[in-house]
């Protein structure tokens, strides 16, 4: 009998797409976030996602002492891959952005691979009350906020993270992030084995269709070669299963979490990232495959160890 295909999980603990207020779910303090990391760890994720917050308000927060308290517990606690953002918040600079995943050399960082509209305000619709100052006014920013990734912005953090060993989880928004991802491995800038996460559903990038799917499947693959990548997915807000699933069936990884949607179902919030993960792996093990553990994401990903991080 031919073994199982192993399906690595990534779980986005918490991120700057979702403000406290909109859940009580929702991770925000450094404890917080180290647990809900390792829950969901527990539950199945091979990868950790993490951003950092501020813990009196839960505003994004960039800086290396604002992700040093919950790393050293995750690394002490767990055998998890912790991957850093350098995404940060829209609202960064990209030094301001990078500069965590400089400091802490992990074994995977995110990488946006283009600049784009990145609309939140639609949220306003559904959550009306908040609890800090600066929650509405970020939401709203974001009908005349650019999300910057130029090719300059890029490069720099390819630079900066050069001598490290980190590999990079490369975030395609929509098909022309695929077209320059190509680019800079056609320069040698970043080399295979890629490990490409393709977004789905943020209003300003593609779409969250079937068809949207399997088209960035099929142009990563005729432009970086199968054998050169690895695929992931997540799909944001309600589109989180429904194309884990799809991504799961067509040979694919899948990315849950709390950075992605605060929802297990219709109008229902999710109590903790474990659970998601808990939902994500039920799908995959409904098709026959079988989770990767943390140490199988490393071989899959040729990533460096958990042993050779700087935190």
């Amino acid at each position: 009998m031919a073994k199982s295909r192993k399906v690595v999980i990534t779980c986005a603990v918490t991120g700057s797409i979702h403000t406290p207020s909109m859940s009580p779910h929702l991770p925000v303090t450094p404890q917080e976030i180290a647990d809900a990391a390792i829950g969901a760890a527990e539950a199945g994720a091979a990868i950790v996602h993490l951003h950092a917050r501020n813990p009196k308000d839960g505003r994004p927060d960039q800086t290396p002492d604002a992700f040093a308290p919950f790393l050293k517990v995750i690394k002490q606690r767990s055998n998890v891959v912790v991957n850093i953002t350098t995404g940060g918040a829209p609202t960064m600079s990209i030094e301001e952005r990078v500069r965590p995943a400089a400091t802490f050399k992990p074994e995977v960082a995110s990488l946006n691979m283009g600049s784009m509209n990145f609309g939140l305000f639609p949220m306003l619709a559904r959550f009306k009350d908040f609890k800090h100052e600066w929650e509405r006014p970020y939401l709203e920013g974001s009908r005349e906020r650019i999300f910057k990734n130029t090719f300059a912005d890029i490069e720099y953090i390819l630079r900066t993270c050069a001598e490290n060993g980190t590999r990079f989880e490369i975030e395609c928004y929509d098909i022309g992030h695929l077209y320059t991802l190509a680019y800079f491995v056609e320069r040698g800038v970043v080399k295979p084995p890629l490990f490409v996460q393709s977004v789905f559903g943020i209003l300003g990038g593609i779409g969250p269709h079937p068809e949207d799917v399997v088209h960035m499947k099929r142009t990563a693959d005729r432009l970086l070669g199968p054998e050169n990548y690895r695929w992931s997915v997540l799909g944001a807000g309600r589109n989180q299963m429904p194309v884990a699933a799809m991504a799961a069936a067509m040979g694919g990884n899948v990315r849950v979490g709390m950075e992605d949607s605060l929802w297990i179902g219709a109008g229902k919030f999710a109590e903790s990232n474990a659970a998601q993960v808990r939902m994500a792996r039920q799908i995959i093990e409904g098709l026959g495959l079988e989770i990767a553990s943390p140490d199988e994401a490393r071989d899959i990903l040729s990533l460096k160890g958990g042993d050779k991080v700087a935190f």
